[in-house]
């Protein structure tokens, strides 16, 4: 069971996430309407995650990502789980460059409010988060990498390697990501191998590699 924290401003989907993580066995220790109420809940509650929407009170901006980036800088271990109308990949890579920053030491999660439809696979990717991985909508990841040019570090990637890219930013385990692509999991070890040597990364780096991949995607233009 997961002790929650969530924010959302609409009251029919605040109401809905609640009985919907209440059904997954989880429980909400607070389900707040603003940023700044998430903010008082966090350090009151000390939740296992926090679950916020975007836009917010008063401004509907980004009241909602800006509370996230904010207790992640006070405490950097507190797992995020980021919920979004549409693909806004500005807000998608702010999130993701400061949690590499930090090491990426907890759980970052980015997915779109439709997600959110497909229970089991909404409740899966907040458990992976929870549990200290990252997990990015695989809708978010496909409009990040078709933004890349072929002269870029991404367009290094064969065919092949960029599926097993933005299924391991998806959060994907080796043996789940393996039975996606009708591969081996000794041949996922290989895509991925091949994938940080181009890119220049270390590939024993763990969870923070996919923060660190995905900061290569922080060139992208705002949405």
């Amino acid at each position: 069971m997961l002790r929650l924290i969530l924010a959302e401003d609409s009251v029919l989907l605040r109401a809905g996430l609640g009985e919907l993580l209440d059904r997954g066995g989880h429980r909400v220790l607070a389900a707040v309407g603003d940023a700044t109420e998430l903010v008082r809940a966090v350090e009151t509650e000390r939740p296992d995650i926090v679950v916020t929407d975007v836009r917010m009170p008063p401004g509907f901006r980004d009241e909602g990502l800006r509370a996230a980036l904010e207790l992640r800088a006070r405490d950097p271990s507190l797992p995020v789980l980021v919920l979004s109308q549409y693909v806004a990949t500005a807000y998608a890579t702010q999130l993701l460059t400061v949690g590499a920053g930090a090491g990426g030491p907890a759980g970052l999660g980015y997915l779109l409010k439709d997600r959110v439809g497909d229970v089991a696979e909404f409740l899966y990717a907040l458990r992976r988060v929870a549990a200290g991985h990252t997990v990015i909508d695989p809708e978010v990841v496909r409009v990040l990498l078709s933004r890349r040019s072929a002269d870029q570090p991404l367009g290094r990637l064969t065919p092949r390697e960029r599926e097993v890219l933005a299924l391991m930013a998806e959060g994907l385990n080796n043996q789940t990501l393996a039975a996606r692509l009708f591969i081996t999991e000794a041949a996922v070890v290989k895509h991925a191998g091949s994938i940080f040597m181009k890119l220049g990364l270390d590939p024993t780096e763990g969870n923070r590699r996919v923060l660190a991949v995905l900061a290569h995607l922080r060139g992208s233009a705002p949405a």
